[in-house]
Order: structure tokens, then C-alpha cells, then sequence
């Protein structure tokens, strides 16, 4: 069982900064990938980015490479998402999962998922 906390968020202007941080409680959190997600008001939940379980392997939605980062730290189960040049598009409840597959690589499929944190608003504006 995982529990996620997460923090961060917040209003933004356009090309401002912001950092997510997902806490997770349990033992189990190192061996499993980890991913952000996001809803904009009025459309599904979609991929933002993943990191493999040993954080070597990366992976982004096009909307978002070259401007998030994400990261993790198994030894503090903490994983993270720094956002860079922020755009009204990037608008949204974000939310931090745990991945089902123990030692997979990640994924994008949000299925696959299976802890969710309670999800955090991130707001920019123009």
C-alpha cells in the first residue's frame, strides 16, 4: 500500500516557474515507476511525464519536453516535476501516481496506474 502527499502548485505567470512534489509513504515506492498527470477543466486526464523505478529512464508528453523535468529520490520516497516556461495551456489539477509494474520502466497509459494522489491546481496565467 502507497500513500501520496502531494505539495506545490499554485498561480503563475506565463513563463514563470513552479515545482510538484509527491511524497510517498510505504516501502514499496523505490521499485515502482512513478509518473504526473494532469486535467484541464473540461478534458480527461492526460500523460505529463514518467521515471523508471531506478529514475535512468525519462519519458514526456510533446507538450511538455524541453520544459519539465522530472525526478525522483528513493532513498526520501520522493518524486518530483519542476515546470519551466510555463504556459496558460499548462493549466490544471495536476496529479502524481505510482505505477503498478515492479521495476518497469513507466508508462503513459494512466490505467496502468495504480496509487493517485489527490492532485494539486496549477493556474497560469497570460
Amino acid at each position: 500500500q502507497v500513500q501520496l502527499v502531494q505539495s506545490g502548485g499554485g498561480l503563475v505567470q506565463a513563463g514563470g516557474s513552479l515545482r510538484l512534489s509527491c511524497a510517498a509513504s510505504g516501502s514499496a515506492f523505490s521499485g515502482y515507476p512513478s509518473g504526473w498527470f494532469r486535467q484541464a477543466p473540461g478534458k480527461e486526464r492526460e500523460f505529463v511525464a514518467c521515471i523508471s523505478w531506478s529514475g535512468l529512464t525519462t519519458d514526456y508528453a510533446r507538450s511538455v519536453t524541453g520544459r519539465f523535468i522530472i525526478s525522483r529520490d528513493n532513498t526520501n520516497n520522493t518524486f518530483s516535476l519542476q515546470m519551466n516556461s510555463l504556459k496558460p495551456e499548462d493549466t490544471g489539477v495536476y496529479y502524481c501516481a505510482v505505477h503498478r509494474g515492479f521495476q518497469w520502466a513507466g508508462s503513459r497509459n494512466l490505467e496502468e496506474y495504480e496509487y493517485w494522489g489527490d492532485g494539486t491546481q496549477v493556474t497560469v496565467s497570460s
